[in-house]
């Protein structure tokens, strides 16, 4: 049963108004923060609005916004055989959707970049890891926390979802959080190619939808930065 107009509408002026202020944040720490601690501090404005809207509140509400992770962010005593089980759903879901979009990404990422040379990557494996974990825990486990956690689910309580694909029933709010996701993107470092993170995002809402969480989204965001980044290394490009 949908929620009342007024209801609806209280969250999608509360949902927008928050993305607004949110990003600004996010824009001016991009804009007058040295490079080396933007990330961080970024990471920490999405976490921290997080909490502040979902994570202090009760079990139920940070359930139904899909941030339970598994239970490890909820008080009592750790269900290690849901946390278990919530990591490997999560796993099992990016590894299949990366060997679903890796090889497509790859074609269009060298028609973008027009890459010389041959693919070659000098990366120890102990940068390699610290890259996938800065990946994980500094910029998507923040950006999924805010976009997908609350927003997503904000925006649901205005305009749930009408239709159904691939078993994950989206609609608008879907939508309008690529949006805003893609916009935020472009705030912070102003290239046209950032628009292009609407579309992997889209992906993401459909995760956040078909698993009932984050972690699934969680962790294809990262692999797809990480997959990203080796291939922008390994051809010298960035």
């Amino acid at each position: 049963m949908s929620a009342p107009v007024g209801a609806q509408r209280q969250a999608l002026v509360e949902a927008l108004v928050v993305s607004l202020v949110v990003t600004v944040l996010v824009t001016a720490a991009s804009a007058f923060l040295p490079d080396r601690y933007i990330a961080t501090v970024v990471g920490f404005v999405f976490l921290g609005a997080t909490w502040a809207l979902v994570w202090r509140r009760d079990d139920a509400h940070v359930e139904r916004a899909g941030l339970a992770l598994g239970g490890l962010v909820l008080p009592g005593a750790l269900d290690g055989k849901r946390a278990a089980r919530a990591a490997g759903v999560s796993v099992m879901w990016a590894a299949l959707l990366g060997a679903i979009f890796f090889g497509p990404f790859f074609f269009g990422w060298r028609i973008f970049w027009h890459p010389r040379g041959a693919f070659a990557l000098h990366m120890a494996p102990l940068d390699l890891v610290n890259e996938i974990f800065g990946q994980l825990v500094i910029i998507a486990l923040p950006e999924e926390a805010f976009y997908r956690g609350y927003l997503q689910s904000r925006l649901e309580e205005a305009m749930p979802s009408t239709i159904k694909i691939f078993g994950a029933r989206v609609g608008p709010a879907v939508l309008v959080t690529s949006v805003i996701f893609a916009l935020g993107h472009f705030a912070t470092i102003r290239e046209p190619a950032r628009f292009a993170v609407f579309f992997p995002s889209l992906v993401f809402g459909w995760l956040r939808q078909r698993t009932g969480g984050i972690g699934a989204s969680v962790a294809f965001h990262a692999s797809c930065n990480v997959f990203s980044e080796v291939l922008g290394k390994g051809y010298r490009l960035y």
